[in-house]
């Protein structure tokens, strides 16, 4: 079990991991040639190998507040029948891991999804004697509004069948609050609108204490694109949108204290943004 735990003032974020390898992004980033990577010093050896094989996590990220327990993304989840070969009928450890962290399903009280893809909503339910049920049931589930409305109105096969087994069985079972792309979900825990990957992304900013960390999702998918934030993922729906939402946000906490935890980023998964030339690099 690979796990990373960091304090935000009075906020506890603990990883999760479902997933962590090496190779097997390159689909998602077509731009990040190996020889590319090469050329990126401060991404060795954390985030690419030897050979310019960027590595790269799917993970949970939860965070603990004061008065509130937050899954913020749920990985691709067991069971579940998907094109992906790599992710169809998956059978991890991934419950077992959460305990282990410290965390049994009941203690989680809100689900955060940062967006609707298949591999950030697919423990929001488990298949118990042929049905899927919500894994959390104590949870309110919070999608964003802007978000559902876009992937409710999707044709796409794959798609449609991430939302019959993983986002509609929440909705049925009434434990759904549809949100706004800021919405605030306790005193020190907000949305923030990072769109571009998907038409209602949000990431997740933290405050406590004068200390700050945001939580990603998937407006970028590796630090490559700190160093590239040209580099779009080819699973953006606005490729030149997100890439404008990436230079954006890294020219806002570039030098300052704000922690940077990526939700696709391989360990240490977190550190800070520093301005590196035209572009920028993540310290960690």
């Amino acid at each position: 079990m690979n796990q990373g735990k960091w304090r935000i003032g009075d906020v506890t974020v603990t990883r999760v991991v479902e997933i962590e390898a090496t190779g097997g992004m390159s689909r998602v980033i077509p731009d990040a040639k190996r020889e590319r990577l090469k050329e990126i010093p401060w991404m060795y050896p954390h985030f690419a190998d030897e050979n310019g094989r960027m590595r790269g996590a799917i993970h949970a990220l939860i965070v603990e507040a004061p008065d509130r327990t937050i899954m913020v993304d749920t990985c691709v989840g067991n069971d579940k029948e998907r094109g992906n070969p790599a992710w169809n009928q998956l059978q991890t450890a991934f419950l077992d891991d959460m305990e282990k962290a410290g965390y049994v399903l009941d203690a989680i009280d809100t689900v955060l999804c940062t967006h609707l893809h298949i591999d950030h909503v697919g423990w929001n339910t488990m298949l118990v004697d042929g049905k899927w049920v919500p894994t959390f049931p104590k949870a309110r589930y919070l999608i964003g509004q802007v978000e559902f409305a876009h992937w409710q109105a999707d044709t796409d096969l794959d798609q449609v069948a991430v939302m019959a087994d993983s986002v509609l069985p929440v909705f049925d079972a009434n434990l759904v609050d549809l949100v706004e792309t800021d919405h605030q979900i306790t005193d020190e825990i907000s949305l923030m609108p990072t769109v571009g990957h998907t038409p209602g992304h949000v990431s997740v900013m933290i405050r406590s204490n004068g200390e700050e960390a945001m939580i990603t999702g998937d407006f970028i998918h590796h630090p490559c694109q700190f160093a590239h934030p040209e580099w779009s993922s080819s699973f953006d729906t606005d490729p030149v949108q997100s890439a404008q939402t990436r230079r954006e946000v890294f020219d806002r906490y570039a030098d300052t204290p704000t922690l940077i935890i990526g939700t696709h980023f391989a360990t240490p998964t977190a550190g800070h943004l520093k301005r590196d030339g035209d572009a920028y690099r993540l310290d960690v």
